[in-house]
């Protein structure tokens, strides 16, 4: 007679990959993808390294599933942001801030999605995780041409930009070796950073100073 897994059993293995999920999440949100390690996971999880790759066929893969679900996060966020009031350009402007003002709450996470060296599955993911980025902005962009808020331009080169421009202005702020300096500056202290960034890129996008 084949083996036939029970509903109890099913629920278990759930759990376990629910724990491995979030335990692997906090070693990456505390240190990064390279503090992460399996043995660290899991007995933060509770269970036996080969119960992880059980769940996973390699670290690799487990990474590019943490990074798929902390990059969904942020992602969904910035489309909150695009998908309030305003205008076109209003909208692009609140997004932006809310990625700069997101990332430097959490730098550690921050890097770890946006600079941290990372094996080829992952970067798969960062490439995709900034296209989302992209293709929210385009849309953004082109209801701004339509609405007049935004000068007539190619709208999928000028989003692909904005999502370079604010990565790599926020990659120096976020470094580990910036970070404890990061962390410990107040909201306040970090506006001038942030609203130099986002001054940066609607000044580029709609060639007035906002």
């Amino acid at each position: 007679m084949a083996y036939r897994e029970t509903e109890k059993m099913r629920q278990r293995k759930a759990e376990a990959r629910k724990r491995i999920m979030e335990c692997t999440y906090e070693c990456v949100a505390d240190g990064g993808f390279r503090s992460a390690r399996i043995t660290r996971i899991a007995g933060l999880a509770g269970v036996a390294t080969g119960t992880i790759y059980r769940h996973f066929e390699s670290r690799e893969d487990l990474f590019a599933e943490i990074f798929r679900l902390a990059t969904q996060r942020e992602v969904d966020k910035v489309a909150e942001a695009l998908a309030s009031g305003g205008n076109g350009a209003e909208r692009l402007e609140r997004a932006l801030r809310q990625f700069a003002e997101r990332a430097l709450k959490s730098p550690t996470m921050a890097w770890s999605l946006i600079a941290e060296p990372v094996d080829p599955k992952v970067e798969e993911e960062r490439l995709a995780y900034r296209k989302a980025y992209a293709n929210l902005f385009e849309k953004a962009i082109l209801e701004g041409i339509e609405e007049g808020c935004i000068p007539d331009q190619d709208a999928r080169q000028s989003s692909t930009c904005l999502v370079g421009a604010i990565a790599e202005s926020l990659v120096g702020p976020l470094s580990p070796t910036q970070t404890s300096q990061a962390t410990s500056t107040t909201e306040d202290n970090n506006d001038p950073l942030v609203n130099s960034i986002i001054c940066f890129c609607m000044q580029g996008l709609t060639g007035t100073r906002r």
